[in-house]
């Protein structure tokens, strides 16, 4: 009989909300508990624990005797959700600009750069972790743990930028565009552009 590698439902958890947020499970997909053993080499109980633990955090849904599906976002509670993001990542930012060094801003620009060249080169999967590493190092820069723990908290709760807005090219393109222009927000020091592109950013349409 095969034997599946133990895996730990923190990793798994993390390793199938990756999937759904870089849009490999779309929203209504339908995840089979067998599919998920064999793609992540997780015996059933742990599968079952983390499918549970993402229905809590409403990544996905279950439904009484037929199973898990991805959680099809709601256009209102979405905006209520990018109102709070808002509020939490430009206040964020506000911390931010006033300890952040040289050093740092460089090495923010070259993540930035790098995720512009994967939007030519990448895949989406790249893409997206290209994303996060981004926004992930913005935000370890604030000396407030809390609130970064809110901000990642939220983030991780809804449909991320390849399920929502990266719907072209021209869209990803302008994703790469923003980062940019966060850089040098950030560069100068001019906290009212830098929350202005913030709030743009995570408003985007996806047009």
């Amino acid at each position: 009989m095969a034997r599946h590698r133990s895996v730990s439902s923190p990793d798994l958890v993390d390793r199938i909300a990756q999937d759904i947020q870089c849009g490999h499970y779309g929203p209504g997909s339908w995840l089979k508990q067998i599919d998920l053993q064999t793609r992540y080499s997780a015996p059933r109980p742990e599968v079952r624990k983390a499918l549970d633990q993402l229905a809590l955090k409403r990544l996905i849904e279950h439904i009484p005797n037929r199973g898990y599906h991805v959680h099809v976002p709601d256009s209102e509670r979405l905006d209520k959700i990018r109102d709070i993001r808002i509020l939490l990542e430009c206040g964020a930012a506000t911390q931010v600009i006033e300890h952040i060094t040289p050093a740092q801003i460089n090495q923010i620009r070259q993540l930035a750069e790098r995720f512009a060249e994967l939007v030519e080169t990448g895949t989406l999967m790249e893409q997206y972790e290209a994303n996060l590493r981004f926004h992930r190092a913005i935000y370890a820069l604030c000396p407030n743990d809390e609130l970064v723990r809110l901000i990642q908290e939220i983030r991780s709760g809804m449909p991320s930028a390849p399920t929502t807005q990266w719907r072209t090219h021209a869209r990803i393109l302008q994703s790469a565009q923003e980062h940019f222009g966060i850089v040098d927000a950030l560069a100068a020091g001019d906290l009212p552009r830098l929350q202005q592109l913030i709030a743009q950013h995570i408003s985007q349409s996806g047009t």
